[in-house]
């Protein structure tokens, strides 16, 4: 194995899954570096689930080679499943469980597992370990499917729109906690349909749609971003002024002379990744 090989998480080649009639996934290419973060975009029914559930073994493919962490999935062994978390959208299985009870009772699942009380305070649920499941709030019940899904120490993590659901504060507080994750090294691949998200948390963003990988990129830069028109926008006597531009410095600085300074109200904004993206499956969708 070459060390470019040897140096990814994932590895997918021409990846294709039909039911029936109905082809979700369509000659489906990826690599993910070990230690990136990587986002999978797609509206609902472009194949990105299907896509994750074969990567995680869950689903067989109908063709293609896939490689996670060096092993074709459809033979996945214990020793390589105890190697990759997975944090689904909802457990809800443990209600009547504490925290502590719930997190112990999976480290015995693992024979290298970590500290569960060490996991249950990188989670940030130190003041509710001896909570039951079902007294959570549903920010802390997405901490505790985090908790069961590293408690492992995976190298790879799987999160399935780990925030749905969350009010502005607890995602921005799960942000850290996954953050947090990748800067130990943990590769990780998410799934999310908050573009915020994406370009919060992901090395990388690819978009799926009719099954197909339409573009590969970092947020900054998925469908030319950094060089797209920007609009330069600033107060003038009669109201706000704009105008589009490839050349957004020269335009402020013809306004700086213009105003003797300080230019009243000024913005220069590009499409943002949710412009892009909406662009990107408008256009797959209507050909």
């Amino acid at each position: 194995m070459d060390a470019v090989k040897e140096n990814l998480a994932i590895e997918v080649r021409g990846l294709r899954k039909a039911y029936g009639s109905t082809v979700a996934v369509d000659g489906l290419d990826l690599a993910v570096p070990r230690g990136e973060v990587f986002a999978l975009l797609g509206p609902n029914g472009a194949g990105k689930t299907t896509t994750v559930e074969i990567l995680e073994g869950f689903r067989r493919a109908d063709a293609g080679e896939i490689r996670v962490l060096g092993t074709d999935p459809r033979a996945a062994t214990a020793e390589w499943r105890s190697r990759v978390g997975i944090v689904l959208q909802s457990t809800g299985e443990f209600e009547e469980l504490t925290v502590a009870e719930v997190v112990h009772h999976f480290a015995r699942y693992y024979g290298g597992a970590d500290d569960p009380d060490k996991v249950i305070d990188r989670v940030g649920l130190t003041g509710k370990r001896d909570a039951r499941a079902e007294k959570l709030s549903g920010g802390q019940k997405r901490r505790l499917d985090v908790a069961l899904g590293i408690i492992g120490r995976p190298e790879l993590l799987f999160l399935d729109e780990p925030t749905t659901g969350f009010d502005p504060e607890a995602r921005r507080e799960f942000w850290e906690l996954i953050r947090g994750l990748a800067a130990a090294g943990t590769t990780i691949l998410l799934t999310t349909h908050y573009l915020d998200e994406a370009e919060a948390l992901a090395d990388r963003v690819g978009v799926i749609a009719k099954g197909r990988m339409v573009a590969l990129a970092a947020p900054a830069d998925l469908g030319d971003r950094r060089t797209a028109t920007a609009t330069v926008s600033w107060q003038g006597p009669n109201g706000t002024e704009s105008e589009r531009t490839h050349t957004p410095t020269a335009v402020v600085n013809a306004l700086a002379e213009r105003f003797g300074g300080e230019v009243p109200g000024l913005t220069v904004s590009r499409p943002t990744l949710e412009d892009v993206y909406l662009a990107m499956i408008g256009k797959e969708e209507a050909a």
